[in-house]
């Protein structure tokens, strides 16, 4: 369940307001709530491995609702999506048509339709040198049951930006992969009212993707952000207390 943009931003003038610190105007709030958005979302991973290893070490709890590595790895949920990639002969890779927002990828299907019976490999993922070592090898070089794959990145227009890139061999007839997605950024939509004041529009807005879990954190962290704004060090003090206070919870 996602975080309601506009119960974040009228919590975050309220404590702002309370004691007289300053305003956050729309597109302040929106620049900082997209930050803090980011920040909560690449604490996963960390935050993954170090779980994972209290996992390893029989230290986690295993209760239904009580797993912390599970109840992390729900978290991302949201950005988990199967995602077809398409072939570049210029560069001879598998590439991600989407938006840009591919953050990370996890497992590989290679298919190999063409070949009697149909293969639907899992694609072992190795770094480039290594690749380059396996696929020159006779003893060693991958085949539609095993293939092999290393990514790289090219700037491909229409694109400005690169892009990854999932060299796979031998080269086969679709590729599928499941990936992480970068979050959408946050924005309190608006219209203005006859007095000129800024009236909440859900229909112009877009929500934190985060889970529901994350809703004081977003909260802590844009004030955090916004005693910076407002030239308050009170605020930045009281805010990273209970954002430490919050995370020290979520570990212990």
């Amino acid at each position: 369940m996602a975080v309601n943009i506009n119960t974040v931003y009228t919590t975050v003038l309220y404590i702002l307001n309370k004691e007289q610190r300053g305003y956050i105007p729309p597109a302040e709030f929106n620049s900082l709530a997209a930050q803090v958005q980011e920040e909560i979302f690449l604490s996963y991973f960390p935050d993954g491995n170090q779980l994972n290893r209290q996992n390893q070490q029989n230290t986690q709890n295993d209760t239904e609702f009580f797993n912390m590595f599970k109840n992390n790895a729900y978290k991302l949920y949201p950005f988990e999506s199967s995602e077809v990639f398409t072939y570049n002969v210029a560069n001879t890779a598998w590439i991600y048509a989407g938006a840009g927002t591919l953050y990370n990828i996890g497992e590989i299907i290679s298919t190999y339709s063409t070949t009697n019976p149909q293969y639907d490999s899992i694609t072992e993922l190795v770094g480039k040198k290594d690749y380059t070592t396996i696929t020159q090898s006779k003893l060693t070089s991958p085949t539609s049951q095993y293939p092999l794959a290393y990514l790289t990145n090219a700037t491909i227009a229409p694109a400005t930006s690169p892009e990854i890139l999932l060299k796979i061999s031998p080269k086969p007839d679709s590729v599928l992969v499941n990936c992480i997605q970068k979050p959408t950024a946050p924005i309190w939509g608006f219209t203005v009212g006859s007095l000129g004041q800024y009236v909440y529009s859900s229909a112009a807005s877009t929500n934190f993707e985060v889970d529901i879990a994350e809703q004081t954190n977003l909260i802590t962290g844009i004030l955090k952000y916004a005693g910076v704004i407002v030239n308050d060090p009170t605020i930045i003090q009281s805010a990273s207390a209970e954002a430490q206070k919050v995370e020290a919870n979520e570990k212990s």
